[in-house]
């Protein structure tokens, strides 16, 4: 018999915006259908130009949980992470230009919003999450994070659902429940208070935060709104909107909350190592593949009756083997080549943008300078005539 998690969700309004008289733009929503179990928080962006984040965060929570109730094992067995990312952030921003086109929005940008979830069906678990905040999972052994926040160039900024290429932040983690006593999900307004980004250490009162979502648990909204409200909201002027979602498996062993550990040594790492790093690295090596590929091609007898071809290079000191390329018809080549040609145009040089960019300023210089002189031409014949 599969366990049925209790759901807790509660959404709180920050001092900055209690202040200004400003409503919350954070939202939370649970629900339960069809032996799934879901429960699903978002941050609405602030700032004076998201006008209407609030109603993207909301739109953001009810579509995923529709989705998740729904279609649950669709998302669930489905091995293209890269289609259920595309078509949850789909649903969603085609949710928000209809509540656009309502609210007479020219687009969806102003209901910009970050979004996490956790959907439950018998031991299998989703999790979807973009932007900051933060997600941690509970067990006997401890609290760890299941998510981090993502945040853009500071930590100030972070991503959206409402971007363009938003399917590319959204981060989907599959598994099992296994020894989960609880998950905590978390918008910034309580990952700040609660998460050492430099240690990657969620501190032990999440686990205590996770225990107001037991079933027993006497004004368990009551006291988790208190302990919320006086820890974190109230110890800042500036606090932001504060919502936390709560999964509490009954009959699971809680955490010794005395012996864990207050803090994380820093990890050591190397800032300067870029993917941009890696791209240079790989460089050469896309380049002499797809040398090889249009190689075996040209080399190919037209009557031949192998369907394999074998592109030999030497090994290298890591004891690279030799790569056999199998089924060179025209499709496969068109593939292999388009591979090629993609990899090399994303690792393509600075340089390379600087030449495009300086040649296409020049053209822009030729014809202003062009203008300019038809205009002066024309301005003296009148004068002169």
């Amino acid at each position: 018999m599969f366990l049925k998690p209790e759901l807790t969700c509660l959404s709180l309004t920050g001092r900055k915006h209690t202040e200004k008289n400003m409503p919350n733009e954070d939202a939370c929503f649970t629900m339960s259908e069809n032996n799934v179990h879901v429960i699903c928080i978002s941050d609405g962006a602030g700032g004076s130009f998201y006008t209407h984040a609030g109603i993207g965060s909301v739109t953001a929570v009810q579509t995923i949980a529709k989705l998740m109730t729904k279609h649950f094992d669709a998302f669930f067995m489905d091995v293209r992470e890269n289609v259920v990312r595309s078509i949850i952030v789909t649903a969603i921003q085609s949710e928000l230009a209809i509540k656009a086109k309502e609210h007479h929005l020219k687009s969806i940008d102003k209901m910009a919003a970050t979004f996490m979830f956790c959907a439950v069906k018998d031991t299998r678990v989703i999790f979807g999450h973009i932007g900051d905040g933060l997600i941690a999972r509970v067990t006997s052994s401890g609290v760890v994070p299941v998510t981090l926040p993502q945040n853009g160039e500071d930590a100030s900024s972070t991503y959206f659902v409402t971007f363009p290429d938003a399917q590319d932040y959204l981060r989907i983690v599959r598994t099992t429940t296994d020894d989960a006593h609880a998950f905590v999900l978390m918008t910034d307004g309580i990952s700040e208070s609660v998460f050492d980004s430099s240690t990657y250490h969620v501190l032990p009162v999440v686990a205590r935060l996770a225990e107001f979502g037991a079933p027993n648990e006497v004004d368990r909204y009551s006291k988790l709104e208190s302990a919320i409200g006086e820890h974190i909201i109230q110890r800042s002027p500036l606090s932001d909107d504060a919502t936390i979602g709560i999964m509490y498996f009954s009959g699971t062993p809680a955490p010794d909350f005395d012996s864990l550990p207050k803090e994380k040594p820093v990890p050591q790492i190397n800032f300067s190592d870029l993917m941009k790093n890696v791209q240079m690295e790989i460089l050469p090596r896309v380049k002499l593949a797809r040398e090889l590929f249009r190689k075996a091609r040209e080399e190919q007898p037209s009557d031949t009756q192998s369907d394999t071809v074998s592109l030999t290079s030497e090994t290298t000191a890591s004891g690279q083997l030799i790569e056999e390329i199998k089924d060179p018809s025209p499709a496969r080549e068109e593939v292999d080549e388009s591979v090629a040609d993609h990899l090399i145009d994303t690792v393509a040089t600075k340089e390379k943008y600087n030449k495009r960019f300086k040649s296409g300023k020049r053209v822009y210089l030729f014809c202003v300078l062009g203008i300019l002189l038809v205009s002066v031409t024309i301005a003296l014949f009148f004068y002169y005539r």
